[in-house]
């Protein structure tokens, strides 16, 4: 067995080692065990990996360790298919680069304000991450200076095939100095990509991460997306009324164990955690009082938790989604043992969808999506084991004339009914873990398709042909839909496409759920699904349009300036014949696909 390799053996500098152990990783993935050394050697790679498996860690830990913050020019720049993806990656350059002073990444893609892109390369970063048609506008213009670029990354080679954005990559690639260090990724290897590798990569190491992992058919697999409502709230909901013998949680960090094993024990749960900080002596004792029923619920890392071989483990809970496929294959495979049925359940963030469905399709196996339970379910639940614990007590103990007399002199004494006595102690007893649940219910999101898309937009071209303004962007039934006012409208140069990009970036709202957008002089409304949560809406009055904050707020009408109904208008043009002209969405009586067109 070779010996497994960990963060500290890669030789990464002590900025980005800070930044790793404050985060809480151990161990790299496959792709970034073979991937760092030779990016930190100064080497082009052509990567052959899925989505999911870690590819951005695998290239930002090594380009970051070679950096100079004194030159304010780009050295690093990263192209993305999509925005999404362009987000995504800078949020996870700016988070290894924590303990880097004076560290500044920039991400740039269609549908974002131009203005404010340019002061942000004119103060100058460090890395800029972006989509291919945004960069070649920028290189036009001569707003974004490559003269010093070190290294060039390209995500997702084969997406950006797929878009049409190929021509734009190589175009860039031209523009680049050739000194630069290249590194390549692609989930596949068509004719395009590899004539790319040949014609803009220098004697590239080939690392390819074999996908065929497979899971066990006994081990049931659903998941939960979590929108609305925080994962914890959604734990202790599934706790409640799903029957397990013992469960392994998994989550990210070292921290992360220990914050929520604490959290569960103050919820009455039987929890511990289990991570790498932790002695051997200390961990093995923790695995032996799961096995013996002593301990229920065991929180772990993905490396603590290697080896771990308990049969009574009926359950594992995914908290944290793992960013390698073969991870979450290895975390699913500690339950369903020895011949048993397993369960694993999966908590997904709207932005993480992508690796929903990148593990799908490496476990050639749909997760389906499950029904989180209500209010009302873990009522009856915790009512149904009320009533059983007093039916055991009545069947264990066979002499309670003790309490029968007392409470009889007190119901005597008092003049009160044994039921009102009977109540007043259920009230008692129940008082810590209160009978009747009262939960804020949200609905999850129940259209997969998007996943087909994986989760990206083609960012060309999203400047000039965004939804029109008066337009449904999708026919809904407006019974799911609430209607918000947002402070930017006409005068402030706003555009359907600029708020659609800014809600679905910040809310993680799939831009297929975004409704109806009216736009006003001074304000604009949009439709939005019902249940929003108070944290998204929290975050959404902070988004900026036009460099103005969105203030959302549910609409009350109109409020001094424009006249507008609160009704959604639907523009089903003037009667002919007594029959409506087909409405938009239709041709010629048959149903027909608007998307929203692509912009720039």
């Amino acid at each position: 067995m070779s010996e497994t390799i960990m963060f500290a053996d890669l030789a990464l500098s002590e900025p980005v080692m800070r930044a790793i152990q404050k985060v809480g990783y151990e161990q790299p993935s496959p792709i970034q065990a073979a991937a760092i050394p030779v990016l930190l050697a100064g080497g082009d790679i052509l990567g052959m990996a899925q989505t999911g498996t870690g590819k951005t860690a695998a290239f930002a830990l090594p380009l970051l360790s070679r950096i100079d913050t004194k030159q304010a020019d780009p050295q690093i720049l990263v192209l993305a298919p999509t925005r999404e993806l362009a987000i995504q990656v800078a949020e996870a350059f700016q988070k290894y680069a924590s303990e880097i002073p004076g560290f500044h990444v920039l991400p740039i893609y269609g549908g974002q304000d131009m203005t404010s892109q340019l002061r942000s390369l004119k103060r100058g970063a460090h890395v800029v991450v972006g989509t291919p048609g945004r960069v070649m506008d920028h290189l036009r213009r001569g707003s974004l200076n490559l003269n010093n670029l070190k290294a060039l990354v390209l995500d997702e080679a084969d997406e950006m095939l797929r878009m049409g954005f190929i021509d734009d990559v190589e175009w860039i690639l031209e523009h680049t100095p050739k000194t630069r260090q290249t590194a390549l990724f692609s989930a596949t290897m068509p004719r395009e990509i590899r004539h790319v590798c040949n014609n803009y990569l220098n004697n590239a190491t080939e690392i390819k991460i074999a996908s065929s992992q497979s899971t066990d058919a006994n081990i049931e697999q659903v998941y939960w997306m979590v929108s609305g409502t925080n994962k914890l709230d959604a734990l202790t909901r599934i706790l409640e009324v799903e029957p397990f013998d013992g469960m392994i949680i998994f989550v990210r960090t070292k921290t992360a164990t220990v914050e929520l094993a604490e959290k569960l024990e103050a919820r009455g749960y039987s929890a511990a955690a289990l991570n790498g900080d932790m002695n051997q002596q200390l961990r093995e004792r923790t695995i032996e009082r799961l096995k013996t029923n002593k301990l229920d619920i065991v929180i772990a890392t993905d490396v603590a938790a290697r080896g771990i071989d308990v049969e009574r483990v009926s359950h594992v809970v995914n908290y944290d989604i793992p960013y390698d496929s073969e991870a979450y294959v290895h975390r699913i495979g500690r339950t369903g043992r020895a011949g048993r049925s397993g369960k694993a359940i999966l908590f997904v963030a709207p932005r993480e969808k992508r690796l929903l469905y990148t593990i799908e399709k490496a476990t050639k196996k749909p997760i389906t999506l499950m029904e989180l339970p209500s209010g009302a379910t873990v009522t009856k639940h915790r009512i149904d084991q009320f009533t059983q614990q007093i039916t055991d007590t009545l069947k264990e103990q066979s002499d309670l004339s003790f309490f029968n007399d007392l409470l009889a002199e007190f119901s005597h004494k008092n003049d009160v009914s044994p039921e009102e006595i009977a109540s007043a102690l259920a009230y008692l007893l129940q008082r810590e873990r209160p009978l009747q649940v009262k939960f804020t219910d949200v609905k999850p999101e129940r259209e997969r398709s998007s996943r087909d898309e994986r989760g990206g937009r083609d960012d060309r071209g999203s400047r000039d042909r965004g939804p029109r303004e008066d337009r449904p962007r999708r026919e809904r039934s407006d019974e799911n839909m609430d209607r918000y006012r947002i402070e930017v409208g006409r005068n402030h140069e706003a555009r359907p496409g600029d708020i659609v990009g800014a809600i679905a970036n910040e809310a993680g709202i799939e831009s297929r759920f975004i409704g109806h957008i009216k736009l006003h002089d001074e304000f604009s409304t949009v439709d939005l699904p019902t249940g929003m949560s108070k944290d998204i809406l929290a975050k959404l009055k902070k988004v900026r349009v036009r460099n103005r904050p969105l203030e959302i707020s549910l609409d009350t009408g109109p409020r001094g300036g424009d006249d507008f109904s609160r009704k959604p208008k639907r523009d089903f043009g003037p009667r002919e014949g007594g029959r409506d002209k087909p409405r938009f969405g239709e041709r010629d009586g048959k149903k027909t696909s608007f998307r929203p067109k692509k912009s720039d």
